[in-house]
């Protein structure tokens, strides 16, 4: 179903490319918000909310952008530090949204429910929430918020009749849209009803009542309402007639209606707000037509009043405060088939309302004030006249009609305050599951071709048509790509390339897949333990992302650094603080970076860091790291998957460690064992843990990297956000997560990301306004984190969790062999 769905939207959007060509030179600002709708934002329109833990409120035109505005106010007292974003569909929704609703943080337009373009807007965004306003369902935006687990809460719930028939044969799409949405809040019984009729689990479904009762932009003070009499030309009057809202054919009925009312009151006015602008021209000719003087708001502007007998209301979110003026009110869509219209604006001024009998869209409200005698329901345009010329012949019985309207908008306040306090709820009670907290927390802070492509390579399963061509044209690449490596090693092992060799016993450490694995702690594990053997050790790093250039480049000699973490790269920078004694050189060729380290700094054991697949240097030990939680990737090779050479690579190793094997998966370190011992049955296998030491703040770190900070049991509790820039965030969530932390954030950089000034601001700020206790981060980003956001001082504590390697099962049997082989080649020592 969804992907008929998905092929009859694309169909009618090139369908109707012509008329928004159309509208968009006949209505202004319908360019911007095509722009917008397909996911073009002008600058800085997303800067407050992207990312931030947002709450996204969904308002498609003028009457839910009416209820959203107590809403707002409402979620703004209850959410303060929250970011609000507000989105609507049409023109007049925006303009009236950014009229009327000020505590928005941000008020662009809803994205087209096209495949790719919603989820790619809402990825964007990532909002803490969202909330569509009545019944804004979108398939493929929805679809997205379930794959992100972004919880979705339905405000002033609304289902007319007709909607009900048609949902229905959405069939699987309406149960999936259904299935998204975690708590219904309606407006009324019967919509509670219609809602459970579909499929919402009663459990999931309460009635609050409808916000427009609670909207105040409308409020007009006696001093605004003589002015809009002034502005209008309505000063010279014997009672207004307002009719808004009317549609096509309505506006026949109006003006005889009116023409009935001038018999007796000659000086009667009428204003006709027509509820499509675009046939103000036609209304006008339909008023002369009868016989009447007629000008428009817009023209009134300009000239003075003629006391004409019709004003046409002819400009955007007026409407509201207009119906002030009018002293009997037709509420339009109501005597022709169409269903109706709010009659709560009228209603909150105390109006005296007539309405057609087709009200279905509105059946409650509808059914609230006719019982209560408190509007009247005509069948035609007889009775239309009727009742209006009676509500104007007798004072009384309109007063009581006004009186009994503003009783009821009274005793039905309230339903934007019983809202915000059940998103609350909602969201307390989401967000503190545990699996939920592990799922809904993690932000990619940073979206580019970059990371929508390392997503893409890592997906293991492939989602729609599109998807599934795109993964084939990376999958033929990654034939060719796998050949190329085959061919380059077979080249090696035949002699067609040759190996250089080191004066000193090599060691390469690596993996057959990208980022991720814990080279990095395990290389600063192994390098002290061959120094404690009474060895003189070297680490050899390529530099990666380091802004040093050049053949060999001197981190650190053993006694001192010589580079920042900026020139050296965050991984060599690391190890060299780390390892006071140890040096740690980088550059491109390991060959010359080796023969630098043994002239100049006796080494005798050579690590390389990040090494499998650097061929050209013989080794005397090869040792391959495998990542227990994340094993062989997906399966596939470069640019397809995250295998940089086939599984059956593992050949070349004498240990295969795998690492973190207290977070796998059950049976993934069974299923590593097998696969090693198919492919290479002399490996060694060995386990091994990131054991948490401590947490250190981040000043006392930048002192004593090997500081003691403080115990990792004083975090249980605390409510923390994590901040991290590696290859498997998700690994280092789950550590915090063992550790009894709680986190209510996590923000996702990509790997070897460089933080800037704006960007720790942001992440401090983001931290104060969710109300987390500290911010936790890697010692990976604590080297690229600026020194001068400390210098400036931070209101929340920043911590470097401190993690070391400890090797498990196999470690005596490792150290046995580690010892072997170097006792062979430099003699015991």
């Amino acid at each position: 179903m969804q992907i008929l769905y998905n092929i009859l939207a694309i169909i009618v959007a090139i369908m109707i490319i012509p008329v928004f060509m159309v509208r968009s030179i006949r209505e202004k600002g319908f360019v911007m918000r095509i722009r917008q709708s397909l996911g073009f934002f002008p600058e800085h329109a997303l800067e407050k909310v992207a990312k931030k833990h947002c709450i996204w409120v969904h308002a498609a035109s003028v009457g839910e952008i009416v209820a959203t505005s107590p809403l707002i106010k409402e979620f703004r007292k209850e959410f303060p530090t929250s970011p609000i974003l507000v989105s609507v569909v049409t023109t007049s929704g925006y303009e009236m949204a950014n009229r009327i609703i000020k505590d928005a943080d941000s008020i662009i337009y809803f994205p087209l429910d096209l495949p790719f373009l919603a989820g790619h807007v809402l990825r964007r965004i990532h909002p803490r929430v969202f909330l569509p306003v009545e019944t804004e369902l979108w398939p493929n935006f929805l679809k997205t918020a379930r794959q992100l687990h972004i919880p979705v809460m339905m405000v002033n719930g609304r289902i007319s009749d007709r909607s009900v028939k048609q949902y229905k044969h959405l069939h699987s799409l309406l149960t999936e849209m259904i299935g998204t949405v975690k708590k219904f809040a309606m407006q009324s019984q019967i919509d509670a009803d219609y809602i459970m009729r579909l499929g919402a689990p009663p459990e999931l479904v309460t009635v609050t009542g409808n916000t427009k009762f609670d909207q105040t932009y409308t409020d007009v003070s006696a001093e605004e309402k003589a002015q809009i009499i002034r502005e209008m030309g309505l000063t010279e009057n014997e009672g207004i007639f307002l009719a808004g809202s009317t549609h096509r054919g309505e506006e026949d009925f109006v003006l005889k209606a009116f023409r009935a009312v001038r018999e007796k009151h000659r000086g009667a006015k009428l204003v006709i707000a027509p509820r499509e602008l675009l046939r103000t021209q036609e209304v006008i000719h339909l008023c002369k037509k009868a016989g009447f003087t007629v000008t428009t708001r817009t023209k009134l502007q300009h000239e003075k009043s003629h006391n004409e007998d019709i004003v046409i209301l002819d400009t955007i979110g007026e409407l509201g405060k207009v119906y002030s003026v009018g002293d009997v009110v037709y509420v339009g869509g109501s005597l022709i088939p169409h269903g109706g219209h709010n009659i709560l604006e009228p209603a909150a001024h105390g109006k005296a309302i007539i309405v057609g009998h087709n009200m279905f869209n509105f059946k409650d409200t509808h059914a609230l004030f006719k019982n209560r005698d408190a509007c009247v329901t005509v069948n035609n345009e007889q009775e239309l006249a009727e009742e209006v010329v009676r509500l104007f012949d007798e004072p009384a019985h309109r007063a009581r009609m006004e009186a009994e309207t503003l009783a009821i908008v009274n005793e039905n306040k309230g339903a934007s305050r019983k809202s915000a306090v059940i998103l609350r709820e909602m969201l307390e009670a989401y967000e503190s599951c545990p699996e939920n907290r592990q799922r809904a927390r993690a932000t990619q802070k940073i979206d580019n071709f970059q990371t929508y492509f390392i997503d893409l390579v890592h997906s293991k399963e492939v989602h729609g048509f599109f998807m599934h061509i795109i993964m084939g044209i990376l999958y033929v690449f990654s034939v060719i790509y796998a050949g190329l490596v085959n061919l380059k090693l077979a080249g090696y092992r035949v002699g067609i390339f040759s190996h250089r060799k080191l004066d000193c016993f090599v060691i390469s450490l690596g993996n057959v897949t990208v980022g991720g694995t814990g080279k990095t702690p395990t290389a600063q594990r192994l390098a002290t333990d061959i120094r404690n053997m009474g060895y003189h050790v070297v680490i050899l790093n390529r530099g990666y992302r380091a802004k040093w250039h050049g053949k060999v480049g001197i981190v650190s000699d053993g006694k001192r650094l010589h580079m920042s973490a900026a020139e050296a790269g965050d991984e060599a920078f690391m190890l060299a603080k780390h390892l006071p004694n140890v040096p740690v050189l980088i550059g491109a060729d390991r060959s010359l970076t080796g023969k630098y380290a043994i002239e100049h700094f006796g080494a005798e054991v050579a690590i390389l860091d990040d090494g499998y697949q650097h061929w050209q240097l013989e080794r005397d030990m090869d040792i391959l790291l495998v990542d227990a939680v994340n094993v062989f990737g997906n399966g596939y090779i470069l640019p397809r998957g995250t295998l940089r050479e086939p599984v059956s690579h593992i050949s070349r190793a004498d240990v295969c460690l795998m690492t973190k094997v207290d977070q796998a998966a059950e049976g993934s370190c069974e299923y590593i064992r097998e696969t090693v011992r198919k492919n290479n049955a002399d490996a060694q296998i060995l386990e091994s843990i990131h054991q948490p030491r401590c947490f250190i703040p981040l000043s006392d770190w930048y002192v004593d990297i090997a500081g003691d900070g403080i115990e990792v049991n004083q975090m249980r509790g605390k409510k923390i956000m994590a901040v991290s820039a590696i290859g498997n965030p998700a690994s280092f969530e789950q550590t915090l997560s063992d550790l009894g932390v709680v986190i209510i954030e996590s923000l996702r950089y990509p790997d070897h990301h460089d933080y800037n000034m704006q960007e720790m601001k942001d992440i401090l700020q983001q931290a104060k306004n969710m109300g987390a206790e500290a911010i936790v981060i890697t010692e990976k980003d604590a080297v690229k984190v600026p020194a001068e956001i400390i210098q400036a001082g931070m209101d929340i504590p920043v911590y470097v969790i401190c993690v070391e390697v400890r090797f498990q099962q196999g470690s005596e049997e490792f150290r046995q062999l580690l010892e072997k082989r170097l006792a062979e080649q430099l003699g015991p020592r």
